[in-house]
């Protein structure tokens, strides 16, 4: 006898500062974020049904929080979906601080991979979790702006808002 289980994907909408967000949650826990016009974001019937959730709740309450300046780490349990490398990627973004930033290759040598810094920065593009795992902080090797999923001009505005030097809302 084979069994077979069904996961649990449903999604919710949350205003915000930097533009509309979907919130994704796989088995009740936090699974994405991702912005309009989002680079790889999934197409919209892979996010479920629309749902309450109390992990939606704890997730818009944090992020209010964060962007009003009030919180600079989230406290929630996630459920990334990725290769074991881009899990550890993933990991290591949240241990960036809040309002700094580091490059590719720093990260690539926090990793013990010094040389994989493109293959970081492949994992960093595709991080389901954007604002909350802080893909926003990686730069490029001279400290420069470099792709993000959900555009420069976000980019900019999160790293503003971190540095408190921030336009109340991006859109």
């Amino acid at each position: 006898m084979t069994t077979t289980t069904t996961e649990t994907v449903v999604h919710t909408l949350v205003d915000s500062p930097c533009g509309p967000l979907t919130l994704v949650a796989r088995e009740g826990e936090l699974s994405g974020l991702y912005m309009t016009d989002q680079r790889h974001r999934p197409p919209a019937e892979n996010f479920g049904p629309r749902a309450d959730l109390p992990a939606f709740d704890d997730a818009e309450e944090q992020l209010a929080a964060y962007f009003a300046g009030e919180l600079s780490a989230f406290d929630l349990d996630l459920n990334m979906v990725g290769t074991p490398f881009q899990k550890r990627v993933w990991s290591a973004l949240r241990d960036i601080p809040y309002g700094e930033t580091v490059t590719y290759g720093e990260l690539a040598e926090v990793l013990g991979r010094p040389t994989a810094s493109r293959a970081v920065g492949l994992a960093n593009g595709r991080n389901p979790i954007g604002v909350i795992v802080p893909c926003h902080r990686v730069v490029g090797a001279d400290g420069s702006l470099t792709g993000y999923g959900g555009g420069l001009a976000r980019k900019q505005w999160l790293l503003d808002l971190e540095r408190g030097t921030q336009q109340p809302t991006l859109m």
